[in-house]
């Protein structure tokens, strides 16, 4: 049975529990006076019903979905054909997996005769086993909601005990994030591991030779590789947190005070959700911008002061980031400023200040920890970014300041490791995720850097 088609069931009698409770609930608050009285409106009684109809039955769908393709594939080995299987175990699981593939439709035909006739037993035991499991939701939705229906009461918590349950869902929402996090630093830090028992963490570190193209055999030259990654760590310095921030910082903080503080409400009005737009474009976009028409520009500008300028730079990528997290700065930057009080700018104009002076000495200090968390989070927005990088300063791991030259940061790095069919037990492979913990251990104390300066010298006005 389609999953959709067995949601749509449970539901629907999740549906008819909550009608069917609430009318119920609806007759007890109707009785005659001396009838004892509801202690929760009838809704609440008709969602105790309905979540205790459709809450266990899903969650029972979820295991069973996990359980499944472990119990047709037992029952599938179990079949005349499965005694043909061969001993090796990859291409045992070779077989099965085509043989699970021709019973659910993904091909026609396999390149093994065995996998075509265990194909079959597959389909049957899939069949089987879907309608065992629709069954048995479909009955634990109808147990649940009987078990639901006959305690109602007037009497009954039915309230209580609903704003608990969704005080626990909301709980187990907020949990998802911190799991991804940890389930996030779980697999870095064990690909890492493996990685620095090949490879010193001194060397990658401090190293300043980046050239991971291991050999396939140990005879085969250049099997040792160079891993230092120094020149990766500057290049993303270079370009996200210094070029980028050039471009970004000036031109989002003045257009911020633009905004706030010169701007016809009309102009801002239109300006402001036209400057946001920026935060909304796919970075491939920028990447495409950046490659065919900027990168060009600066190369044209280097060869005209006659510095050697490559194809591919640093200050072509630098500089289109730049632009890219303009709304972030200035966003920030407009929402500090927009929450300084009115009376500060005004006593500041009737004490004789222009009104450059005052934004210069009294709106901008005082509506500064946002500004400064604001450019904080753009850096770490910048530092780990990858399409404009990948697009337009190159993948050659220069330690270099000359920003007319081809470098690269972690983020190209990474994808360039992790691109095509790879081996997952080399130091090449390995090296990316050794590099993404160094780039996530640099934002998250960026983002914490950034929330703590917010927090320690932020000022509240009334």
């Amino acid at each position: 049975m389609s999953p959709l088609l067995l949601f749509l069931l449970v539901a629907g009698v999740g549906a008819v529990g909550w009608l069917a409770a609430r009318a119920r609930a609806a007759t007890f608050a109707a009785a005659g006076p001396g009838k004892v009285r509801l202690h929760s409106v009838p809704t609440y009684h008709g969602w105790y019903v309905a979540l205790w109809a459709v809450l266990p039955a899903l969650i029972f769908l979820v295991a069973w979905q996990v359980a499944e393709p472990a119990l047709v594939a037992g029952a599938a080995l179990h079949s005349p054909a499965a005694a043909e299987l061969p001993a090796d175990a990859m291409n045992r699981a070779a077989v099965l997996q085509e043989a699970r593939d021709i019973a659910a439709g993904h091909i026609q035909g396999g390149f093994n005769p065995l996998s075509t006739r265990l194909a079959p037993a597959f389909a049957s035991a899939a069949q089987r086993y879907s309608i065992m499991g629709a069954v048995l939701a479909l009955l634990l939705a109808f147990a649940g909601g009987a078990y639901a229906f006959v305690r109602i009461r007037p009497e009954l918590r039915a309230r209580t005990r609903v704003e608990r349950l969704v005080m626990l869902l909301l709980l187990v929402a907020s949990l998802i994030a911190i799991l991804t996090t940890a389930g996030i630093v779980f697999s870095l830090l064990a690909e890492s591991v493996r990685f620095f028992a090949r490879v010193s963490p001194i060397e990658f570190l401090t190293g300043l030779q980046w050239s991971p193209q291991t050999a396939m055999r140990a005879d085969q030259a250049g099997s040792s590789g160079a891993f230092g990654a120094i020149p990766l760590f500057w290049g993303t310095i270079f370009i996200g947190a210094i070029i980028a921030m050039i471009v970004a910082i000036p031109l989002g903080l003045m257009s911020a005070i633009y905004l706030t503080q010169y701007a016809h409400p009309t102009a801002r009005k239109w300006l402001k959700p036209a400057l946001e737009v920026l935060a909304g474009v796919p970075t491939v976009v920028y990447g495409y911008f950046a490659a065919l028409t900027v990168a060009p520009m600066v190369r044209q500008w280097g060869e005209a002061m006659g510095i050697a300028s490559s194809s591919e730079s640093a200050l072509a990528a630098g500089g289109v980031m730049g632009i890219m997290i303009i709304p972030f700065v200035s966003s920030m930057a407009d929402d500090s400023l927009a929450a300084v009080p009115q009376s500060m700018r005004d006593g500041s104009l009737a004490l004789g200040a222009t009104t450059s002076e005052t934004i210069a000495k009294v709106l901008v200090p005082a509506a500064l920890p946002g500004i400064v968390g604001g450019i904080l989070l753009a850096v770490s927005r910048a530092i780990g970014e990858t399409m404009i990088v990948v697009m337009a300063a190159g993948l050659a791991a220069n330690l270099t300041a000359n920003p007319f030259a081809s470098v690269t940061t972690v983020t190209a790095q990474i994808v360039q490791l992790l691109t095509g069919d790879q081996e997952f037990d080399s130091a090449k492979t390995l090296a990316a995720f050794a590099l993404g913990l160094v780039l996530f251990v640099i934002t998250l104390l960026l983002n914490i850097v950034a929330l703590r300066v917010v927090k320690k010298y932020r000022e509240a006005y009334e």
